[in-house]
């Protein structure tokens, strides 16, 4: 059995940065994923892709985001049982809980932290008869490895933030790099939106809409595509297409927890966070609310308050007092300690 304050289910960035919010409390964690390494879909399906809405990074790969949060969180010894997903829950008479995996490992703790993402998932495939004759062979539905697609010819196919991203990275490396999306406009950060056009005017982004990919051809490998625009069809050569269209979530197991469920995600009360069982809160992209935005520096301030209410939890009738990292310092489990500096004291 491992016994811990808080259990976090799933290591994405949400999951990792509570361990680093617990511990200011002088809590443990443990966290739990289905992936064989932790950082989620940052490390798992998106390493080399940039993030710029991290505050104080104007750009960082999520794979460079996801080492980041590790060495944040060291300090305070968090365990993890990855490759393995949680399957069921019970509550014991104490009000803690005890999580067993679907390989038998078994977790108590009185405070679980479901931080998901969107859970299980697969990508999102456009309906085009013999596509699978190509994936890995010049279709990809996912970008691990950018530099794949170094001096190739590119077609990107979607609306979203990950299409609108993804070409205006691969523009700097690709030989040629070209967008479709079946409508005019996109979903996607309009920053993102006013960058692609400019890469429209400069030569290094051929920018298609609306259109949609019909048809896949070649023989070994990925040759060519055939788009429909404006009720006529033509051939473009490629390399590789890449279709993102997002992913299909599922809950999984957790769904049959007894929690209350909205459109494929966790309701939550946004005091804390917290769920319609006492003791469990849903933080980052697996849960919902009004106003909710599937951002990783949402995830961030969830974790923040959520730890708050589990300290109240853990520590029944302790109060703790918010003190600020750069008068307090960090204390790790090891008994480690980072002073904050001298003059950040005085000048408050």
């Amino acid at each position: 059995m491992i016994r811990t304050d808080i259990l976090i289910i799933g290591a994405g960035p949400t999951g990792l940065f509570t361990v680093f919010e617990a511990g200011l409390l002088k809590m443990k964690c443990h966290l739990i994923d289905a992936l064989p390494q932790p950082g989620g879909q940052c490390a798992e399906i998106y390493p080399k892709k940039p993030i710029y809405d991290i505050p104080g990074f104007p750009e960082v790969l999520a794979g460079d985001l996801v080492k980041n949060l590790l060495e944040q969180g060291k300090q305070f010894e968090p365990g993890f049982t990855l490759g393995e997903r949680a399957e069921t829950i019970e509550k014991l008479e104490d009000g803690s809980f005890i999580v067993t995996t679907n390989k038998g490992t078994k977790h108590n703790a009185p405070v679980v932290a479901i931080a998901g993402g969107l859970g299980s998932f697969e990508p999102r495939k456009p309906l085009i008869e013999g596509i699978e004759r190509f994936e890995d062979k010049g279709i990809s539905y996912i970008i691990k490895d950018p530099q794949v697609f170094r001096n190739k010819r590119v077609v990107i196919s979607g609306g979203g933030d990950s299409a609108l991203d993804w070409s205006i990275f691969l523009s700097k490396i690709a030989s040629e790099v070209t967008l479709i999306h079946r409508r005019n406009e996109f979903r996607g950060a309009l920053d993102s939106v006013e960058k692609v056009k400019e890469l429209k005017l400069l030569g290094k982004i051929n920018l298609i809409t609306p259109a949609e990919v019909t048809d896949v051809h070649g023989k070994d490998h990925l040759e060519a595509l055939t788009v429909a625009s404006d009720g006529q069809e033509f051939q473009l050569e490629a390399d590789h297409f890449i279709p993102l269209f997002g992913l299909s979530p599922k809950l999984g197991p957790i769904g049959d927890w007894g929690l209350e469920i909205e459109k494929n995600a966790i309701k939550v009360d946004t005091l804390d966070y917290q769920t319609n069982i006492p003791g469990i809160f849903a933080i980052g992209d697996v849960n919902t609310y009004e106003g909710k935005l599937k951002l990783i520096l949402c995830g961030f301030h969830e974790a923040t308050l959520m730890c708050q209410s589990a300290y109240k939890i853990i520590n029944p009738g302790k109060r703790y007092v918010l003190k600020y990292t750069t008068v307090s310092g960090i204390d790790g489990f090891d008994g480690s300690r980072k002073e904050a500096p001298k003059a950040v004291v005085q000048a408050i």
